[in-house]
């Protein structure tokens, strides 16, 4: 049942390639479906996008285990910060900039908002470096859920989904994407529904699977606070909030979506649909991870004697965080059920993984190979260069994919911070101030890669073990590669207003032209 549920779902998506393969004539149809994709497409594109194995495996399980229950604040906060304030406040903006711009691409929006060649090939570069540990951390959740399903080896896992995802993306671009990307949604949305009914439901319900939390203590989690409401550690689930939430604002993967979006009514239809969305798969996979530990234990006498499942700790000494909900679904999930989890986190992750590389490849080849082609280039090299990139791209990823020691939290909070850290502040308020310097947008690039890197060299490369003890006494634990890409978002923010008004726009006609159409424009809808 298993294999034929996963075959029917596998022959669809190929078959969505290779039915949207002849429709690709541009790079605006490779890249955003001709601009003219609808609010329930583009919702569901953006919520799977959004979430996939990461939050299902790696996050669900980590801070499910970490937080109890009230880990379903950060799915609360995927809803209404990453989901529905995402929309109402960048969404018709970002779609009436880009067009005008006639911009593909976050980097060619960076050089044609602040006529900037520098910052757009900087951008791409970027882009490019700090979306492949995102890819790998997707195949990292996924290869463990497919370990846990069939008992195939991790690496065939990783390098199978990888050929996948290429036929997949290299096919059919972004129109194959989204409308996969829909069909996938409602298999989440009732996947995730059914799931979090039987992890609750074998523990005897809500109330009692909550009270058997409160019961569970240890050094570091004081009893009866894995079921209350803010947990034990609000301070640092806080930092997850801002993370997995503010940084969409940032990530071109996510933005890009609001290129595509055809017109208002699509705008303000798919900011319901996301929202609501997020609320399901987002709240309910946190939700359900916040009672990892009623399944798993980290001692092994007691998982013998209460029959959990032992969680065995990694090299490092920590937990292997990636484990615990492959151990909740085998242990709470009839065997015909396990199959619908395979095929949701597989939805969510081939979404997400298409939207990735697509965004690396396009980026990649309008941004920082087609400039400076002799004679330039037409629309189908482009999109050659673009599938040859994908392949290059999945190739990276997978290669740090197989280091299985790596957690997924870890990879995912590399990427989002550096890339949310150094574009969201000057991409936002690009949209709404014509006041925002050049000086400012690098200002925000050194930041938010150099804090970033900085951090993951001292904290999670090990560098400097001094610092990671001195870290561990915080209370804020400054060690968490989550709450240093939190502080890269926030520092943006902060600074981008600041160093603008030390500072000034030096292409002031340029500026006021773009503006006095793009509010020309806003007023006519």
């Amino acid at each position: 049942m298993l294999y034929v549920i996963l075959a029917v779902y596998l022959a669809v998506t190929i078959g969505i390639g290779f039915y949207c393969h002849n429709k690709n004539s541009s790079v605006a149809d490779f890249v955003l479906g001709g601009r003219n994709v609808g609010g329930w497409i583009t919702a569901f594109a953006y919520g799977t996008s959004y979430f996939s194995a990461v939050v299902f495996i790696g996050y669900a399980g980590q801070f499910g285990w970490s937080y109890g229950v009230s880990a379903a604040w950060v799915g609360i906060g995927n809803a209404v910060l990453g989901s529905a304030l995402a929309w109402l406040i960048l969404g018709k903006r970002t779609r009436i900039m880009s067009k005008q711009l006639n911009a593909a691409t976050m980097p060619e929006y960076f050089e044609k908002r602040y006529n900037s060649k520098g910052l757009k090939l900087v951008s791409a570069v970027i882009v490019f470096i700090f979306l492949i540990p995102y890819t790998a951390s997707v195949y990292n959740g996924l290869s463990r859920l497919f370990g846990m399903a069939f008992n195939i080896p991790y690496e065939v896992c990783i390098i199978a989904m990888a050929l996948l995802t290429a036929v997949y993306v290299i096919l059919g671009g972004y129109k194959a994407t989204a409308i996969n990307d829909f069909i996938q949604g409602i298999i989440m949305l009732i996947g995730i529904a059914a799931v979090v009914m039987c992890v609750i439901g074998n523990k005897g319900g809500f109330t009692s699977a909550v009270d058997q939390l409160n019961a569970i203590s240890d050094n570091v989690t004081p009893s009866g606070t894995l079921g209350s409401l803010f947990g034990p550690d609000p301070i640092n689930l806080f930092g997850v909030v801002i993370l997995t939430s503010l940084g969409t604002w940032g990530l071109p993967q996510m933005v890009q979506k609001f290129y595509a979006i055809k017109d208002d009514k699509a705008i303000s239809r798919g900011t319901i649909i996301s929202t609501f969305f997020a609320f399901v798969v987002a709240g309910g996979s946190y939700l359900m991870g916040g009672f990892g530990r009623l399944y798993g234990s980290a001692d092994p006498a007691e998982a013998a004697e209460t029959g959990r499942v032992f969680i065995e700790k990694g090299a490092n000494g920590k937990l292997v965080y990636d484990s615990i909900v492959p151990a909740m679904l085998r242990a709470a999930l009839p065997e015909f059920l396990v199959g619908v989890v395979v095929v949701l986190v597989l939805s969510a992750s081939m979404s997400t993984l298409s939207s990735l590389v697509l965004t690396s490849s396009s980026t990649l080849t309008i941004d920082l190979i087609k400039p400076y082609v002799k004679g330039g280039m037409d629309d189908k090299k482009q999109i050659f260069i673009m599938r040859l990139l994908i392949a290059a791209f999945l190739t990276l990823s997978v290669i740090i994919a197989l280091n299985p020691n790596t957690y997924i939290t870890t990879l995912m909070s590399i990427s989002w911070g550096a890339l949310a850290g150094a574009f969201l502040a000057p991409f936002m308020y690009g949209l709404f101030s014509k006041k925002i310097t050049k000086a400012a947008v690098w200002t925000s690039f050194i930041v938010g890669v150099g804090f970033t890197v900085v951090h993951m060299f001292i904290f999670s490369l090990g560098f400097f073990p001094e610092a990671t003890k001195a870290a561990a006494s915080m209370k804020l634990n400054m060690a968490s590669p989550i709450n240093a890409g939190a502080i890269a978002m926030l520092l943006g923010l902060i600074i981008v207003p600041i160093v603008s008004s030390f500072t000034k726009v030096k292409d002031t006609e340029y500026t006021d032209k773009i503006f006095d159409e793009f509010n020309a424009e806003l007023k006519a809808k």
